[in-house]
């Protein structure tokens, strides 16, 4: 009986006859990338295609980090690597080590996607651009401590304005550890808020050497930048994502420190303009409020200040003598009235009465006044008063008128 294999045995069998193929060890593939996946580890799977067939492909997060671009669907790559077979699975794939664009460069596609994304974000829009200070005192730059450009800068900005105090953050503008120092540089001038503006330079270069600057941790370092950043790299006909986040774009590192610090002699001149425009704008004031004072001091109050208050007397006099004139007449009226109501009110006085002969009689015990014959008795004492005075007597006989008809 013929030995039997397993199914492990048979994968295992079939690797072994691939991996030591020397065409399948180290192998370039075109195709147009399909299926993509960006796993949470770092590593990527997908599918190269072309019109005859597909091949399953990975690349491994070690080599995907070194990717100048974003793999996507849809985009034509050329890939090198070695075909294997994964034995779980039991199917071949190729394991991918390196990666290029096929027909458009990697870094030109790295630079299109990053500034597509980053546009899409915000990061480029003009409402968020920070202003430049008029007058900086602190400039400071982010570029190579040996290079001219930071010469340049010097020299510019000494010619312009020996005052600025320029503050040098080195750092690395070529090479893999470029970007994560320019961004640092930035990040640590914020921390410690000693310059007012800050310029990135470097000066001109292939696209490979100005790749730092197309780097997503500069352009969110810079965005991030609460002081104003000026991006000056390269030449004028250079351009990187930089260039679109900063505050502003100066063509070369030295046109950054011509923008950045003005000329003395002309601030000088602007200054001296200012102060001839303040002086005549002074004197025009003043003799337009010499001509106001000079009307108003013209007019009649001015000229006969008093003239008001004499007016003012006068009126206050006549109406003085209306009103006692007024008085007067009420208080005769009420005199008039007052002697009126006294002459009815005494007219009306029981004293009166009494001083004609009539008297008032009054129960001496009850005190009421006696009106009838039943409210006394034979015996009772009566007070009888008349107009000079009290007469005391008692009563002898009551007697009614009908008894005396």
């Amino acid at each position: 009986m013929q030995y039997v294999f397993s199914v492990s045995e048979i994968n295992r069998y079939i690797k072994d006859i691939i991996s030591n193929d020397p065409i399948l060890s180290d192998v370039w593939v075109r195709g147009e990338i399909s299926n993509f996946k960006h796993h949470y580890s770092g590593h990527i799977y997908f599918t190269l295609k072309d019109d005859g067939g597909v091949l399953k492909c990975v690349m491994f997060k070690s080599n995907a980090r070194t990717l100048k671009f974003q793999p996507e669907n849809g985009i034509k790559v050329l890939i090198r690597g070695y075909v294997s077979v994964f034995e779980r699975d039991g199917q071949y794939q190729l394991y991918v080590e390196e990666m290029q664009a096929d027909g458009m460069g990697n870094l030109h596609l790295a630079f299109e996607q990053l500034k597509k994304k980053l546009q899409d974000e915000g990061l480029f829009d003009q409402s968020r651009k920070k202003k430049l200070p008029l007058l900086p005192e602190r400039i400071g730059v982010v570029t190579s401590s040996t290079g001219a450009v930071i010469r340049d800068i010097i020299n510019v900005t000494t010619r312009r304005f020996r005052n600025i105090e320029i503050k040098l953050f080195p750092a690395a503008v070529q090479g893999e550890q470029a970007a994560e120092q320019i961004s640092r540089a930035i990040k640590k001038l914020n921390e410690m808020k000693c310059v007012d503006v800050i310029i990135v330079a470097r000066g001109g270069g292939s696209l490979e050497e100005l790749w730092p600057f197309n780097e997503e941790i500069v352009a969110r370092s810079i965005y991030e930048s609460e002081i104003p950043v000026i991006s000056a790299v390269g030449h004028e006909t250079d351009f990187t994502i930089a260039d679109f986040v900063a505050d502003l774009r100066a063509p070369t590192p030295s046109a950054a420190a011509e923008i950045v610090v003005p000329e003395k002699y002309m601030l000088e001149d602007r200054i001296t303009a200012l102060n001839i425009r303040l002086r005549n704008a002074l004197l025009n004031n003043l003799n337009i409020n010499k001509i106001r004072y000079e009307k108003i001091m013209n007019r009649l109050p001015f000229r006969q200040p008093y003239d008001r208050v004499y007016q003012e007397r006068m009126r206050l006099d006549v109406l003085g003598k209306s009103m006692y004139k007024s008085l007067l007449l009420i208080k005769r009226k009420a005199i008039s009235e007052f002697e009126l109501l006294a002459g009815k009110l005494d007219s009306l006085s029981p004293l009166n009465v009494l001083a004609r002969g009539y008297s008032i009689a009054k129960h001496m015990k009850k005190g009421n006044i006696i009106k009838s014959i039943g409210d006394v008795n034979p015996g009772d004492r009566v007070r009888l008063e008349v107009s000079d005075g009290e007469i005391c007597c008692t009563v002898d006989e009551v007697i009614s008128k009908a008894s005396t008809v």
